[in-house]
C-alpha cells in the first residue's frame, strides 16, 4: 500500500473523472480518499448489465442510500463499461445537485460512442504509475525491470505479471472494446513497439513491418495515447530552422517496465546503452506525473537537429529548462554536445544532465550535472521547473 501524490479535493457539488491505465491503483485511491462514499463497481457484471439496460436505476439506488452518504461524492468505477449511465449521472448532477467521481481506464470508447462527458461539469484527474517519491526504499533497477504499476513492482513473479498485463490489454482494451478490427495487424504493431519506444516515429517504416497503411499506424498510436498506454513527445522549435527536425514526435509507453518487457530487455546493472534508454524513459515518467499531480501547465518536448544533436527533454513554452539524461557513471565532454548546442541556440535558464554520478557538479559554462536521485528530490521539491 502506497501513499499516492494525487489528491482529489472537490468542493461541495463538484464532480470529477479519474482516468488512468489499468492497475495503476485508481480503485484503491478513490476508496481510500472517499471511504464513506457510495460506490458502484462496474466490474460487477450484474451491476454493469443492470445500468446498461436501465440507467435510471442508478438514481433509485442512490435514493435508497442513507441520507448523509448522498452528500459525499458518489463513486462509479470502470464507468466506460456502461456509457449510457452518463446521461443519468448528468441528470442527477443537474436535478439533485449530487457529485460523482467517475473512474476508468479510457475515455476513447465513450467519445467514439458519443457518450455524455458531462459538458465540462466534471474536473479531470489522471493517475500515473508509482513515482519515486511514493516508494519507500526505492530500487531503481527493480523499477526499470518490473515497472511502476504497483502490482508489478511488488510482485515476486513480475515477468509473468507483465506478460499477463500485455496480453490482457491486447484482448480486453483493444479487441473486446472494438477499438480495432484487425487483430493480427495490431498484434504485429505491438511487437514493433519494441523498436519505437523512445524514438522519433517513422510511420511508413512501422506500416511496412505491420502490413498496413501509414494512416492505420497513426491510428494505432492514437489508440495507445487515448487509452493512456502511451504518450507522444513533440519536438521543440522556438524559431523555425532548416537544421531542426520539427515534424516527427517521439513515442513512449506509459511504463518503463512494460516497454522493457515488450522489447525483451533486462537491465542487469546501472550502466550501458539499455540502462541509459530506460533511465531516460523513467525520468519522463516522473516529469509527466509531477506535471499532472502538481497541476503545472508546462509542455514537455524534445529537440533534435538534422546532424543528430539532441536534447532529451525541453520544459516550458519558451524552453526555459533543458534536460539531458545519461546512464553513465561519469559524464564526459562528448555527452554534453547536444545539450550545449541547445543552450547555444536557445539560452535556457537551466540546463541539467541527469546521470548516475554520485555528486552534483556544475560545468564552467553553467550546466548542472546531477545524480538521478538528487534530480528527483529537486523535481518533487518544485526546484526544477519555473
Amino acid at each position: 500500500m502506497y501513499t499516492r501524490e494525487l489528491r482529489i479535493q472537490l468542493p461541495r457539488g463538484q464532480s470529477a473523472f479519474l482516468w488512468g491505465a489499468r492497475k495503476t491503483g485508481k480503485s484503491t485511491l478513490i476508496q481510500r480518499q472517499f471511504p464513506e462514499s457510495i460506490c458502484f463497481d462496474l466490474l460487477d457484471t450484474r451491476l454493469m448489465l443492470e445500468f446498461t439496460r436501465a440507467p435510471w436505476t442508478l438514481g433509485e439506488r442512490i435514493a435508497a442510500a442513507a441520507g448523509a452518504r448522498r452528500e459525499l461524492p458518489i463513486l462509479i468505477d470502470e464507468v466506460q463499461k456502461a456509457p449510457a449511465l452518463l446521461d443519468e449521472v448528468h441528470r442527477l448532477i443537474e436535478a439533485e445537485r449530487l457529485s460523482f467521481v467517475l473512474c476508468g481506464s479510457s475515455a476513447r470508447k465513450l467519445k467514439r460512442g458519443s457518450a455524455n462527458l458531462l459538458g465540462g461539469r466534471a474536473w479531470r484527474f489522471a493517475l500515473h504509475p508509482l513515482t519515486w517519491c511514493e516508494i519507500p526504499g526505492f530500487d531503481l533497477l527493480a523499477a526499470l525491470n518490473r515497472g511502476l504499476v504497483p502490482e508489478h513492482y511488488d510482485s515476486a513473479h513480475h515477468r509473468r505479471a507483465l506478460a499477463g498485463y500485455v496480453d490482457d490489454y491486447l484482448k480486453e482494451e483493444v479487441f473486446d472494446e472494438g477499438l480495432t478490427r484487425n487483430a493480427p495487424a495490431f498484434s504485429r504493431f505491438f511487437e514493433a513497439l519494441a523498436f519505437c519506444n523512445g524514438e522519433m516515429l517513422n510511420y511508413s517504416n512501422v506500416a511496412r513491418d505491420c502490413g498496413v497503411s501509414s494512416k492505420t499506424v497513426k491510428e494505432y498510436f492514437q489508440i495507445l495515447v487515448d487509452t493512456l498506454l502511451g504518450v507522444l513527445v513533440e519536438p521543440f522549435s522556438r524559431r523555425p530552422s532548416r537544421s531542426v527536425i520539427v515534424a516527427a514526435p517521439k513515442f513512449y509507453l506509459f511504463d518503463v517496465g512494460v516497454a522493457n518487457h515488450i522489447a525483451g530487455r533486462r537491465i542487469e546493472r546501472a550502466s550501458g546503452p539499455d540502462f541509459g534508454r530506460a533511465l531516460e524513459h523513467f525520468v519522463l515518467m516522473e516529469l509527466l506525473a509531477y506535471r499532472s499531480y502538481r497541476e503545472r501547465d508546462f509542455p514537455i518536448r524534445f529537440w533534435r537537429t538534422r546532424s543528430g544533436r539532441e536534447c532529451d527533454f525541453v520544459l516550458g513554452r519558451d524552453g526555459s529548462t533543458a534536460i539531458e539524461v545519461k546512464g553513465g557513471s561519469r559524464v564526459r565532454r562528448a555527452d554534453l554536445k547536444g545539450l550545449r548546442a541547445f543552450v547555444e541556440e536557445h539560452r535556457p535558464r537551466t540546463a541539467i544532465v541527469v546521470c548516475n554520478e554520485d555528486a552534483v557538479k556544475r560545468t564552467a559554462d553553467g550546466i548542472w550535472i546531477v545524480p538521478w536521485e538528487r534530480f528527483l528530490e529537486r523535481l518533487w521539491g518544485d526546484d526544477v521547473v519555473e
